[in-house]
């Protein structure tokens, strides 16, 4: 390697580490905020560390917790979460593999409608969802995961359907012959060959509909149903008082569950976007 490139590859090295610290203080910052006294979250104090006078342990974090019925909040995105994902995965790539197999213009009109999904600004239905998801009673936690199978349906259809191009035909054939019909094929010989996918799919679906704020908003009954992201603003208090360690305590206990599936699974993630990609 000359020494050019080397240099060249210091430099951008140097340049991405500058962009990757500077992405994560925002939550560094907001760790060591929800360490401090009330009193020292201050517009001044914000970005000093917490000292022997303004450190309150975790102090904040049990008031976020006793308060505001956060282990409900906690319930309810944990249900929305987990029933979501599952549909998708399951829905979604079912999906896929009856449009990689069934070549037809039915089925390749079928893949554009969920990639056009893809472009699709949430904006455009979000005024005539709240009414419709009214009407067929999915206002509530245990059967919105049907509003967001819609949503994130076009994305894992397009992830899994690029991967299963790549998936031999005739070992679903040799299946046939064994006696399996089409269902069995599918739970017995393709989801498994899925895995790398289906990881990848699932921690990203699972990041977005955890930390989603505006459709369980937009949806539920917000003073019956709350997930955690609604519930981060309710530490606001009267007369534009806001509880500044307890909401900052909040936020990192929403953050830390998904970061940590997130470095578990980050290899999953590169092999199942690389697998997805399209195939000719």
């Amino acid at each position: 390697m000359s020494k050019t490139k080397k240099m060249s590859n210091r430099i951008w090295s140097g340049i991405l580490t500058i962009l990757a610290l500077l992405y994560v203080y925002p939550v560094v910052m907001i760790f060591y905020n929800s360490l401090k006294q009330e009193t020292a979250i201050t517009t001044d104090g914000a970005f000093q560390l917490p000292t022997a006078q303004t450190f309150a342990g975790l102090a904040n974090y049990v008031n976020a917790i006793e308060s505001k019925g956060f282990l409900q909040s906690l319930w309810y995105s944990l249900v929305i979460t987990i029933t979501s994902v599952a549909a998708i995965l399951i829905c979604c790539s079912m999906c896929a593999w009856f449009i990689t197999r069934v070549k037809n213009k039915i089925a390749q009109a079928l893949y554009f409608l969920f990639v056009f999904s893809m472009v699709v600004p949430f904006q455009m239905v979000m005024f005539t969802l709240s009414q419709t998801a009214d009407g067929l009673k999915l206002n509530t936690p245990y059967n919105i995961w049907i509003i967001y199978l819609g949503f994130g349906a076009g994305l894992a259809v397009f992830m899994f359907a690029g991967f299963m191009k790549s998936v031999p035909l005739e070992v679903e054939e040799a299946s046939m012959i064994d006696g399996c019909n089409p269902i069995q094929t599918f739970f017995r010989i393709v989801l498994p060959m899925l895995r790398p996918t289906l990881v990848s799919v699932g921690i990203l679906e699972a990041m977005w509909v955890w930390n989603d704020y505006l459709l369980p908003t937009l949806v539920l009954d917000i003073k019956k149903y709350k997930t955690i992201p609604m519930l981060i603003q309710y530490f606001k208090g009267s007369y534009g008082r806001v509880e500044m360690g307890p909401m900052m305590a909040c936020i990192m206990l929403t953050v830390i569950p998904i970061v940590i599936v997130y470095l578990a699974g980050q290899k999953h993630i590169i092999k199942g976007v690389a697998a997805g990609a399209v195939k000719g």
